[in-house]
C-alpha cells in the first residue's frame, strides 16, 4: 500500500508541476478539491503569512477565522517542517520583486 500511496503522491506532484498560470491552478484545484479543502489550504497560507510578521495567535485567530490548534500546527510546520511555506513564500516574493522591477524600468 506504502508504493501506491507514493506512487499516487508523486503523479499528484507531477500534475501540480505542470500547471503554469494562476488560472491553471484554480481549475485544477477547485476541480480536484472540495470548496472547504481548498478554503483550509488558503487559510494555512495566510496564517503562515502573519506568523512570519510576527503577528500574534489571537491577532491571527480574528483575522482569519482560524483556530489557535490550526495556528499551532502552521506554526510548528514553520518551526519543524521540511521548509515549504517559506519555499513557497521567498519564491513569490522573489516574482514578485521582479514584476516590479520590470514595471519600473518600464515607466523610466
Amino acid at each position: 500500500m506504502k508504493d501506491d500511496d507514493c506512487k499516487r503522491k508523486e503523479l499528484f506532484y507531477d500534475c501540480v508541476l505542470t500547471l503554469k498560470t494562476q488560472e491553471e491552478c484554480r481549475v485544477f484545484f477547485e476541480d480536484i478539491l472540495a470548496r472547504q479543502e481548498l478554503n483550509a489550504i488558503c487559510q494555512r497560507m495566510e496564517v503562515a503569512r502573519l506568523l512570519k510578521l510576527k503577528y500574534t495567535y489571537n491577532t491571527i485567530a480574528e483575522k482569519t477565522g482560524a483556530s489557535t490548534a490550526t495556528i499551532s500546527r502552521v506554526n510548528r510546520s514553520l518551526i519543524y517542517g521540511e521548509g515549504g511555506y517559506e519555499l513557497a513564500f521567498e519564491r513569490v516574493e522573489r516574482k514578485q520583486e521582479e514584476e516590479t522591477k520590470k514595471e519600473k524600468s518600464q515607466n523610466e
